[in-house]
This record gives structure tokens, sequence and C-alpha cells, in this order.
């Protein structure tokens, strides 16, 4: 695999654009950094951010967005400079575009005494992005920890604290579409397949699940030993990739077996067919590229591109 080495700590986020050249990546050094996937070649980094940034999305390679535990949201143009800061009063957890570009949605964290709230801004409405979001939602029963848009922009599907996963109308009236309760801990990453029909969430309580993304039907269940921290869906192979494991405080009370894993399944046979081995701590995130490729990013501050095998394409498994 291609060793990407431009982060100090963790690293919390991966993501590539739409064509596959780019990989953006952020942790918790308050950097930002975009590289070309194809070499590994660091092409910049956006500086701002004074602190842990959580999250980064990207639309169709013009504009980037990033959110930071400095309570800010940010908005970049790709290739020279923060065009807009958007402040809040807590934490930013999950940021993303919805398909057009135009709508752009982030969460905040519940702490310090404020609540956590889902805010959608129109980035076509200049005024919007000086003053107040169009809508704001209060989630009061239980934090937002991951969330990804759904088909055609209408709707949110968060993943919350308490295993829950939700659907926010990104419409004026904000409602609660449907909600699913299928996980019993935290949810820690959500991904929705590139047609986005289905999502795969990544929970605590050491399994991956696969879901509708119009009705939260329970698809599939992968299940291993260890907390998933993210896992995604090949955008070409009926397989879906998890990473995980537990953090470093907690793997010296339990058996060392149980540090770090990454592992690839069949999504219709929920059978784990393949192990990577490469990283130094637990894997925070899996993102896919376009053609079947992967990137994972670690603990230990590395993103790893990883390359298969010709076999790999030909593989099937055996019913």
């Amino acid at each position: 695999p291609i060793l990407l080495q431009g982060h100090e700590r963790s690293i919390t986020q991966i993501k590539y654009n739409r064509e596959g050249d780019l990989l953006f990546s952020v942790a918790k050094d308050t950097v930002a950094n975009v590289w070309y996937s194809v070499n590994g070649e660091r092409l910049g980094t956006y500086n701002g951010h004074t602190g842990a940034v959580w999250c980064v999305d990207c639309d169709d390679t013009k504009s980037v967005l990033t959110g930071s535990a400095d309570n800010s949201c940010r908005l970049w143009d790709c290739e020279t400079k923060q065009m807009a800061l958007l402040n809040t009063n807590s934490a930013v957890r999950t940021c993303g575009f919805d398909f057009s570009g135009n709508i752009i949605m982030f969460s905040t964290d519940k702490q310090m005494g404020y609540q956590c709230f889902l805010n959608f801004y129109d980035l076509r409405d200049p005024q919007q992005i000086d003053n107040q979001p169009y809508l704001s939602l209060p989630c009061n029963d239980t934090k937002v920890t991951s969330a990804a848009w759904g088909p055609l922009g209408e709707f949110v599907i968060a993943g919350h604290e308490n295993g829950e996963i939700s659907q926010y109308s990104s419409k004026q009236s904000g409602e609660v579409l449907k909600k699913a309760k299928e996980h019993s801990r935290h949810i820690n990453d959500l991904q929705l397949s590139v047609d986005l029909t289905m999502f795969i969430s990544a929970s605590k309580d050491c399994t991956a699940k696969l879901f509708d993304s119009m009705s939260l039907e329970h698809i599939k269940t992968f299940k291993t030993e260890r907390p998933v921290n993210s896992a995604a869906i090949s955008p070409i192979m009926d397989h879906v990739v998890m990473g995980g494991g537990q953090e470093a405080m907690d793997v010296t009370t339990t058996s060392t077996r149980i540090g770090k894993f990454e592992a690839f399944f069949h999504a219709a046979y929920e059978e784990e067919f393949g192990r990577v081995k490469g990283h130094f701590g637990p894997i925070n995130c899996v993102a896919f590229h376009p053609d079947g490729k992967y990137s994972s990013g670690g603990e230990d501050g590395y993103v790893r591109i990883h390359y298969f095998d010709p076999q790999y394409f030909d593989f099937e498994l055996e019913a």
C-alpha cells in the first residue's frame, strides 16, 4: 500500500471525491490534507482550525467542508482559500454536502450546557452563511455521532449515541421521518452505497449492519469480536470492508487479541473472507475509491491506500 504521512495525531476521517483522483484526510492535529490518490503526493493543507478536526466532505471538487472541536465548521475553496467560517456553540461532529452540492449539513455535540443540533445551510443564499441556518433541529434525546445525506438530498440519515438511526427531513418542517433501533451501542460511522439505496452503520456493539436508505429496513448484519469504528460498501463488488479495534486505554484491561482489525465481508453471505494487516493501533476510518480499491486511516496517524491483486476482482464466493 501507499503510506500517506501528513498528520501528527490519529486520523478521524478520510473521504474521496467523486472522481476518486483526490483523497481528503483530517485528524486530531488541527490539519486537513488533500492528496493525489494515484501516487500519494500531498497537494496541500487547509490551515485554520485550532482543535481536532472530526469530519470532512467535498462536493464535485469545488468546495471542501470541515468540522472541528474548535466550535466551527469551515467551507474551503478546494484549490485556494477558506470561503466561510460557521461558528457554533460546541464541537462539530459530522458534516456533509448533499448530492447537488448546494446544501450543507453539520451536527454539533451536546456539551458545555448546549444541546446537540443538526444545522442546514443553503449555499445559494449568501446571507445565510453570515447569519443563521435555514433549519436547526435540536436532537434532544441523544446526540448525533454520525450522519450522511440520503438519496435526492431530501433527508439526512443520522446515527446516535444510543444506537438509534433516524431520518431527519431537510425541508423547512424538519420532522423526524423514520427511526430504527438495531444497534445496542454508540454508532461510529454511516456510509452509503454508490447508488445511495443502502447504507452501512458501524457500531461499538461489535457489528456493522446494512440498511435500506428509504425505509430503514435492516437487511444484513456483519459480526466481529471488536468494536467497529468504520465500515464502507464496495462500489463494484458485493463486499463490505470494516475497520476498528479498541482504544489503547481499553486494550490493557482485555486480552491482546482484541486490538485492531480490518476485515472484508461478503455483503450477501455475511461471511468474512479476508483480513488486512498494516496499521499500528485501531483503524478509525475506511473509504472506497470509485474503482474498487480502498484506503484506511488509523490511530497511528497514517493513511494507507491499498491495492488489490487482479485475482480479487475475479473472485467469486462459492455458494
